[in-house]
């Protein structure tokens, strides 16, 4: 009689634990995906500022 009772109340842990490694999943892509999108966001318009600055220096009139 525990043997039948036993896969029942696995049964309903099933879900919970489903639930678990789908939110989990969801999280680890975040946190991998996120960091390389804003970088990629933020490096791109930094490059362009840094390529359209430029200095002169002047020249000493000797």
């Amino acid at each position: 009689m525990e043997s039948s009772s036993s896969p029942s109340a696995n049964s309903s842990e099933l879900p919970a634990n489903r639930w678990a490694e789908i939110l989990g999943t969801m999280i680890a892509i975040l946190t991998l995906a996120l960091p390389v999108f804003a970088i990629a966001n933020f490096s791109s318009s930094n490059s362009l500022i840094l390529q359209q600055t430029s200095y002169t220096l002047p020249n000493s009139g000797n």
